[in-house]
């Protein structure tokens, strides 16, 4: 097998680390694609000691089809396949820097693979697959080894962007909550055929409805757990981080009469973009979602101040859209050392019913979760359990 040497790398690099992204990725492009490297408009630039290393080639059996000419896909560049190391690096660093850029669209892009999750709760973790008219969506459920048939709570947890059901109840601990206190948690999973980076699409209009794509599928596995298990209908709630978070906050609208209260950690409020262009304005800026609620649910959310991906200023939105007031302000230091402040806000009627936690130092990754799975900050306060504590006091009101 002969060695290539891929030219260009240093200078990729450079152009990375001055934010020139664009130049950077097409130089990168045209290395993998074996083009020559196109100039720069800058002197040259050579990084000491820079060596490429050597590209192994693809066996003959994984070349493209005969037909029409091949065009290069996301899904076709495995770098631990077919790249030198000092090529990986440079990639990652220029896809770090678009993801910080454009957040949740491309995120985990150049994270690890999610790890799996151990077997370390005495429950069951379930496969189980759901379909409707808008479509099927695999789901996975934890039934703690408690359950004995009577009515239990149910818990919807949406994962964000490139994360999993496996991944997502890795990092975030709730299950080990759920086997404590005994409620079910479903994990809704996005598939790449719906949106190739595995986020829900939460700024797609059709997604945002009742009874309509993504959201009449989400709420769809939430009956049907219910059809299946004893849940409890008056405590039944949903939570999700970034692009899973905006997704919750459009299923708390759409759905008022089916769930009880919502947690977001790390998203957007509901109705805060409509395509691509106003999801990535909202992520950078902070979206509003328009007119406040007309039945906002008791809401519970989490930001980190430092998120770089989506703007703590939606956190600020997802509680105004409820029409909030202020009763009082907290704050304290997790066990981890992170500063926090909890805002605990009445609703129309003067009932405590919303909080708002900002975590200090903390960037886009769910407070309090575990170094098993991905986008977490263990040194935060644990969002698992407070916003479990949080729904355990927000009950759908009896009718």
């Amino acid at each position: 097998m002969r060695n290539l040497r891929l030219p260009g790398m240093a200078e990729a690099t450079r152009l990375t680390r001055e934010g020139r992204l664009g130049e950077a990725m097409a130089l990168i492009q045209r290395a993998v694609r074996g083009g020559p490297a196109a100039e720069t408009h800058a002197e040259p630039h050579a990084e000491p000691g820079a060596r490429p290393g050597p590209v192994r080639l693809p066996p003959p059996d994984a070349a493209p089809p005969a037909g029409p000419a091949h065009r290069f896909k996301p899904a076709d560049f495995k770098p631990a396949d077919f790249m030198p190391a000092d090529l990986q690096e440079t990639l990652r660093e220029a896809l770090r820097e678009v993801g910080r850029k454009v957040g949740p669209l491309f995120e985990g892009v150049t994270e690890p693979a999610p790890r799996p999750r151990p077997d370390s709760e005495p429950g069951r973790f379930l496969d189980l697959s759901f379909a409707n008219a808008e479509g099927q969506r695999a789901y996975k459920l934890y039934v703690p080894s408690g359950y004995d048939g009577r009515p239990v709570p149910l818990v919807l947890m949406l994962h964000g962007c490139t994360q999993n059901p496996d991944d997502f109840a890795a990092g975030t601990g709730m299950n080990g909550v759920a086997e404590a206190e005994t409620f079910l948690v479903a994990y809704p999973a996005q598939t790449a055929a719906a949106n190739h980076a595995r986020c829900w699409n939460w700024f797609v209009t059709a997604d945002q409805r009742r009874d309509q794509g993504e959201a009449a599928l989400i709420a769809g596995i939430a009956r049907a757990v219910m059809a299946e298990y004893a849940v409890d209908a008056a405590r039944v709630y949903v939570a999700g981080l970034s692009a899973g978070g905006a997704a919750a906050a459009n299923l708390a609208a759409a759905y008022p009469d089916l769930f009880a209260a919502v947690g977001i950690h790390s998203g957007l409020c509901a109705g805060a973009a409509h395509d691509l262009p106003s999801a990535l304005r909202a992520m950078r800026q902070g979206g509003e979602g328009g007119a406040p609620l007309r039945d906002p649910l008791p809401t519970i959310v989490f930001h980190g101040d430092q998120d770089g991906t989506v703007h703590p200023r939606n956190g600020e939105a997802i509680i105004a859209a409820t029409g909030a007031t202020p009763l009082r302000e907290e704050a304290g230091v997790s066990s981890g050392g992170r500063a926090w402040r909890r805002s605990i806000l009445a609703d129309r009627r003067g009932r405590p019913a919303h909080e708002h936690w900002v975590v200090e130092g903390s960037g886009h990754a769910w407070s309090g979760g575990t170094a098993a799975g991905s986008y977490t900050d263990p040194q935060g306060p644990d969002a698992a359990r407070e916003m479990w504590r949080f729904f355990r006091e927000h009950p759908k009101p009896r009718r």
